[in-house]
C-alpha cells in the first residue's frame, strides 16, 4: 500500500473513531408527561438514568404530547413516557416499541376533582357546569373522562363549557382557583401535587374516578439499538421500593414491568369509536 493510500485509511478510521466517540457523548433525551416538578427536582432521576445508561441524559418536557411524537419521529428524543392513546399512534405511525410501564398503569384511573365548596358530587352533578379537559391527546384528561362522562349520559358538547388547560396540572390549577367547577387528570399527577402542596387539599377533592384503564408507557423511537433499549429497560426494572425511592417518587411509581402491546387493544377500539386519529 503506498502512502498515499495509508493516508487515506488513517483518516477513514480517524474519522469512525471520532463519529462513535461523538456518539458516546450525545445526551440520551427522554420526554416526559409535565407533572409540575421543576428540573431540579428532577435531578435524582437524571443522575441516576445517567450512571445507568453510562451516558449523558437531558430530560424533556415538551409542552404538547403531540411535540412528543414530533421528537420521536425526528429523533430529537429517544426514549419517552406516552400516554395510552399517544403509545397507540405513535406505534401505529412510527413504530415506537414498548419498554416497560408502572405497575399503577396497568389499572390506572382519571380522577375527577372540583372544589371543597362546590355542589358536585356526580357526575349528573356537572350538567351546565364549567369543565376542564387536560391536553386533548391526553389518555387521562380527556379520552377517558370524555367515555366517562357518555356514558354517564353527559354529552361535553352540549351539557357541559369545557375548555382544555394543556396539562394535568394546569387542570387542577384552573379547578383549586375556581376558573371552572371541575376537571379530570391523572390520578397520580393530583396526588403528587397534593403531597407535594402545590394544590391545596383544603381547596380541591376528588368527586369522581374512573373504571381501570390501561395508560402510560415507556417506549424507544424504532432506530435506538436493542443495546441501549436493554440498559432503559434494565434502569427501571431495577428500581425496588426501599432502595430507590427518590427515584421512585419522581416517577410516581412503586415498580416497573416489561410492557406488552396487546394490553392497549381496547384504548385502541376507545380511540376509534371516538374518532381520535
Amino acid at each position: 500500500m503506498n502512502l498515499r493510500a495509508r493516508a487515506l485509511v488513517l483518516a477513514a478510521m480517524c474519522i469512525l473513531v471520532g463519529a462513535a466517540l461523538q456518539a458516546d457523548d450525545e445526551p440520551i433525551r427522554i420526554g416526559l408527561v409535565p407533572d409540575g416538578l421543576a428540573p431540579e427536582e428532577r435531578a435524582p432521576l437524571r443522575a441516576y438514568l445517567t450512571k445507568a445508561m453510562g451516558r449523558p441524559v437531558t430530560l424533556v418536557m415538551p409542552a404538547l404530547y403531540t411535540d412528543t411524537l414530533a421528537g420521536l419521529a425526528n429523533g430529537n428524543l429517544d426514549f419517552a413516557c406516552l400516554g395510552a392513546m399517544m403509545y397507540v399512534r405513535a406505534h401505529a405511525e412510527q413504530g415506537v416499541v414498548p419498554l416497560v410501564q408502572r405497575t399503577s398503569d396497568l389499572q390506572f384511573h382519571s380522577a375527577f376533582i372540583t372544589g371543597v365548596n362546590s355542589s358536585i358530587y356526580s357526575l349528573s352533578d356537572l350538567r351546565g357546569k364549567s369543565f376542564a379537559f387536560g391536553d386533548i391527546n391526553s389518555t387521562s384528561g380527556h379520552l377517558i373522562p370524555y367515555r366517562e362522562l357518555k356514558e354517564a349520559g353527559i354529552n361535553p358538547a352540549t351539557d357541559l363549557k369545557f375548555r382544555y388547560s394543556g396539562g394535568h396540572p394546569l387542570t387542577a390549577v384552573l379547578v383549586e382557583s375556581g376558573a371552572v367547577d371541575a376537571g379530570a387528570l391523572d390520578e397520580t399527577v393530583f396526588s403528587s401535587l397534593v403531597s407535594s402542596g402545590k394544590i391545596d387539599k383544603n381547596k380541591v377533592r376528588v368527586f369522581h374516578t374512573s373504571k381501570p384503564f390501561v395508560d402510560y408507557v415507556y417506549v424507544a423511537r424504532k432506530a435506538v439499538p436493542a443495546a441501549e433499549r436493554e440498559k432503559f429497560v434494565h434502569a427501571l426494572l431495577a428500581l425496588k421500593e426501599g432502595e430507590s425511592d427518590p427515584v421512585l417518587k419522581i416517577l410516581r411509581a412503586k415498580q416497573f414491568v416489561l410492557a406488552n402491546d396487546e394490553e392497549y387493544a381496547t384504548i385502541r377500539q376507545i380511540a376509534k369509536e371516538l374518532k381520535i386519529f
